[in-house]
């Protein structure tokens, strides 16, 4: 997905939910803060969303312009209506959120997740891709360990889980050995 076509979704998703505020969580929440991301992070031809003002209308976009949409059909990509509870993020994260508004989304307002909030959000997922996902972040320095470490700490998580992630965020550190 481009920024282009992420704009394209929090517009398309804004007037569907009749919501001026359109929140951006999944990984293509990367194009908020890094709208020229490197390839290898813009894999996915969905972006995962919900209206800030009217959470309960997720399945009006997710019905719409969702997959297997016409709009899927028409763009190549497509919009995954979501509940807010669907990442767990560390506390604080709304205020973080990364402003995308321009001509393109004409009025609407698109929300993305802070890199090092998305990058929680997706150890804690920890789905193969996820990892994936992190592991990019790492190797192009787009997020910060002290910083990944410090939203770790301020995540509700169980202690076995935040262990697995605080390793796995080490071994995704950049030289992380030359560190030591």
């Amino acid at each position: 997905m481009t920024r282009a076509q992420l704009e394209h979704v929090i517009r398309a998703s804004g007037m569907i939910a009749d919501d001026a505020d359109i929140v951006v969580v999944g990984s293509q929440a990367i194009l908020g803060q890094f709208p020229s991301a490197p390839s290898a992070l813009l894999v996915s031809r969905e972006a995962d969303v919900y209206p800030r003002n009217r959470p309960d209308r997720w399945n009006l976009i997710d019905g719409t312009i969702g997959e297997g949409s016409p709009f899927e059909e028409e763009f190549g990509y497509y919009a995954h209506g979501v509940g807010e509870e669907t990442s767990t993020l560390p506390r604080g994260w709304k205020d973080r959120l990364i402003l995308v508004q321009n001509e393109n989304t004409r009025g609407v307002r698109g929300w993305c997740l802070e890199v090092h909030d998305l990058a929680i959000a997706k150890h804690v997922a920890g789905r193969d891709k996820d990892i994936g996902f992190t592991a990019e972040l790492a190797k192009h320095r787009m997020t910060d360990p002290d910083v990944l470490r410090e939203r770790l700490e301020a995540t509700d998580i169980s202690p076995e889980v935040r262990q697995l992630i605080r390793a796995r965020i080490e071994r995704q550190t950049p030289d992380a050995g030359a560190q030591r």
